[in-house]
């Protein structure tokens, strides 16, 4: 069976983050912004890149490569029409994390928003210690009600199979993770957000 994210429609996905009640699409373009800014790379890959939010960030004086690997092709071709602008720095992959680990590059920095939660902690581990990066950057989604952990919205309905992938996270879950493949936490903090729930960023260091 394919996986979700492989179904559901880029738009439907953007229209819904977007909305004033969500603003997830707002708020995580403000933290991208300080993710690509924040340490001394060179490299950058983003996991779960969908359709490029954020990248307008991307400083081509400070970077000289960045990834952007996603699940879905057709979110990757709308990121490569989008952003024309970084061609010769950004390089669409198309990769299961879960499945195909050992075809991710190296990268200094890793950018992981919202995305732990539909891969859990194994597979995002056994991707950082094939990408190798110094830091890593991560969203996590901190939720209030656990029986709607999706916002109400006219597009719900888009994310119905999202339940037999979504893993509820946990913050200390996450840093406990990440230690035992030798990263060190540097940063943790939230931004509130409309509907009673919070992106929780959290970032590390290689030990």
């Amino acid at each position: 069976m394919s996986n979700p994210w492989e179904e559901i429609s880029l738009s439907d996905y953007e229209n819904h983050m977007s909305l004033d009640s969500v603003k997830q699409l707002q708020a995580m373009n403000s933290i991208m912004k300080k993710q690509f800014s924040d340490y001394p790379v060179k490299t950058a890959m983003v996991l779960g890149i969908a359709g490029g939010n954020g990248l307008e960030h991307v400083s081509s004086v400070r970077l000289e490569k960045v990834y952007g690997v996603d699940i879905n092709e057709g979110y990757l071709k709308t990121v490569e029409e989008r952003y024309k602008d970084l061609a010769g720095i950004l390089e669409c992959l198309c990769i299961d994390l879960i499945k195909e680990p050992e075809k991710l590059p190296s990268a200094d920095l890793v950018i992981a928003n919202l995305l732990i939660e539909y891969i859990g902690y194994e597979a995002f581990g056994n991707a950082i210690k094939k990408i190798g990066p110094k830091y890593v950057s991560c969203v996590i989604q901190i939720n209030t009600d656990e029986a709607q952990w999706v916002s109400d919205s006219p597009y719900l309905h888009a994310f119905d199979r999202l339940d037999e992938v979504h893993c509820q996270m946990e913050e200390n879950a996450l840093i406990t993770s990440m230690e035992r493949i030798g990263y060190s936490k540097i940063l943790n903090v939230s931004d509130p957000l409309p509907n009673g729930k919070a992106l929780q960023r959290i970032d590390f260091i290689k030990a």
